[in-house]
């Protein structure tokens, strides 16, 4: 495979987690007799732009349809996140009713809808017919499309040029980078910005989070990776700032390249230096991801096969992308976890694909009393963990695979 972005040879391998179901196709029980469709998950690293990206075994359509489980506003802290980008926003760039913002990915209208309540004009982007419908429902425009350049010039004819594009988690979600990025320029005016945020791939590879890999991510970014790419396609970072969601991301400003240039951040200046620092550019910074992913395949296996042998019963929380990808690298089955609480009503009483543990509700969790209660978006731990001390009033224990396997009350 040649790379998305410069047409580069992929050589360098970072990380091969086997064969996987596309990681968000959750099982109706009448499924569960059916084949499923099982895809290499191998990533590899460019060596001339250094981008890292999933092998390309499936198109987007079949991996974004229109019963798309992922729906944003059901993490508390994710709300109050988005709802403080809002603020920030507005202040930031002076945003106000003669202002226009779109998102791209706008998902159920988690964040558009703080958009709105400001009485900021806005719309949505968003390819997945049952996101696109939540955010409907909260008043929010949505146009049901894959973005992309074309679609682009498209919206600027009808909808005019915008002030600010936010494209939050859906920049490693493209298989074509190159073509996404050129719509965000075409689609900004001249003094317009973009926000992209994405995890940080400096943290996916020092916490171990290689359970991040699946195939509807086709790529894992670096800011340095990321100046390129928005270099070539008409775009020029200016300011990048830490994160904590999902385990360590960035958020990236950017405008285009053919304007008036506002300069660049301190923040961005640290972070090119901390990611040269790190040999982010070099095989050698990629060279342990599979051996330290094993090591958290047989941490947990040996742990759930004594808990099994004790008699204990373990549930996992969160039917997240990132759990799929752990139970079918690692072989669990129902025969280890019993269920997957998830607190999304278009979830529950499906089956995770692949290993096809039944997904429940919360009431399962408090009436089974589970001796451990496995957290598998670890992202979210401290939030799943005060929601649940609260709700639970018997001795169990929570638990964590990433890093490496963790016990705690």
């Amino acid at each position: 495979m040649k790379c998305r972005h410069c047409a580069n040879e992929l050589k360098c391998d970072f990380l091969n987690l086997d064969y996987a179901p596309p990681s968000n196709a959750y099982l109706l029980p009448e499924r569960l007799a059916q084949s499923e469709m099982w895809l290499p998950l191998r990533i590899q690293v460019c060596e001339k732009c250094w981008l890292v990206q999933t092998l390309d075994f499936t198109g987007r359509e079949a991996l974004f349809d229109e019963n798309y489980a992922y729906f944003s506003s059901f993490s508390s802290s994710w709300l109050a996140h988005a709802k403080s980008f809002v603020e920030t926003a507005i202040n930031r760039l002076g945003l106000d009713s003669g202002s226009k913002v779109v998102e791209v990915a706008s998902n159920d209208g988690y964040l558009l809808q703080y958009v709105a309540s400001a009485g900021i004009p806005c719309f949505g982007v968003e390819p997945t017919h049952s996101t696109a419908q939540a955010a409907r429902e909260k008043g929010i425009n949505v146009f049901e499309e894959f973005f992309g350049a074309a679609y682009a010039h498209e919206l600027k004819k009808t909808e005019g040029p915008v002030d600010l594009l936010i494209a939050n988690n859906v920049l490693a979600h493209v298989p074509d980078i190159n073509d996404f990025v050129t719509g965000v320029a075409a689609l900004l005016k001249d003094d317009g910005v973009a926000s992209f945020e994405f995890p940080h791939l400096l943290n996916m590879v020092r916490e171990n989070q290689f359970d991040t890999a699946y195939h509807e991510h086709f790529s894992y970014l670096s800011l340095v990776a990321v100046r390129r790419i928005f270099q070539h396609n008409g775009l020029r970072v200016y300011d990048v700032e830490r994160l904590s969601t999902h385990g360590g991301s960035l958020r990236v400003w950017a405008q285009r390249s053919d304007v008036t240039q506002r300069p660049c951040s301190q923040e961005y200046f640290a972070i090119v230096e901390q990611e040269a620092e790190a040999g982010i550019e070099t095989q050698g910074f990629y060279a342990l991801a599979q051996e330290r992913a094993l090591q958290v395949k047989y941490q947990l296996l040996g742990f759930l096969l004594d808990a099994r042998a004790a008699g204990k019963k373990v549930i996992a929380y969160g039917a997240a992308a990132k759990g799929n990808t752990l139970f079918n690298f690692s072989g669990v089955k129902p025969d280890l976890v019993d269920a997957v609480i998830d607190l999304n009503p278009n979830k529950q009483n499906k089956f995770m694909p692949g290993s096809h543990i039944p997904i429940r509700g919360l009431s399962y969790l408090l009436e089974n009393k589970p001796d451990y209660v496995l957290v598998l978006p670890w992202n979210l731990f401290d939030e799943v963990r005060t929601q649940l001390r609260s709700q639970m009033h018997h001795e169990f224990k929570f638990v964590r695979a990433i890093p490496e396997l963790q016990v705690s009350d």
